[in-house]
């Protein structure tokens, strides 16, 4: 693990039905991946439940995803999500799916904070945002 403000970390377990006929992992897992991950990134900083309960839930604008390097279903990968920015609504997070050291997928997500109610954008959660400002003074001091 990184020193990354914020940073989650998870084992990849591939599947068969994630390979393609050459025996390589698709293109299209790496997304869902990255949705994995960001739901463990809620999971550890302001759990889903507790952020529909507030009637916000985060919606995706963008997302990129670099291939590197083939992953096959012998490989052990782990996954790795960051938030590289986060304004008062919109937020931006990196990804990184490596084996060991070498990285096979770079991705990045944009998105924002929806009102469930109010069918429109909202702010971020306090709380995410007070964490996350607080991650990034840490950062700096050390």
């Amino acid at each position: 693990m990184t020193n990354k403000p914020m940073e989650v970390e998870m084992n990849i377990r591939i599947q068969a039905y994630d390979i393609d006929v050459m025996g390589i992992v698709s293109n299209i897992v790496y997304i869902r991946w990255f949705e994995d991950l960001r739901m463990l990134f809620l999971e550890e900083h302001y759990p889903y439940e507790e952020m529909i309960a507030t009637r916000i839930s985060p919606i995706l604008i963008k997302t990129e995803a670099n291939y590197k390097s083939p992953l096959t279903i012998h490989d052990h990968p782990i996954g790795t999500c960051t938030i590289k920015n986060m304004g008062s609504s919109k937020w931006e997070m990196e990804f990184e799916i490596k084996n060991g050291e070498v990285l096979h997928c770079k991705g990045k997500q944009v998105g924002c904070f929806y009102n469930l109610e109010r069918k429109r954008p909202s702010l971020a959660p306090e709380r995410l945002l007070e964490a996350w400002q607080k991650a990034q003074k840490d950062l700096v001091e050390h």
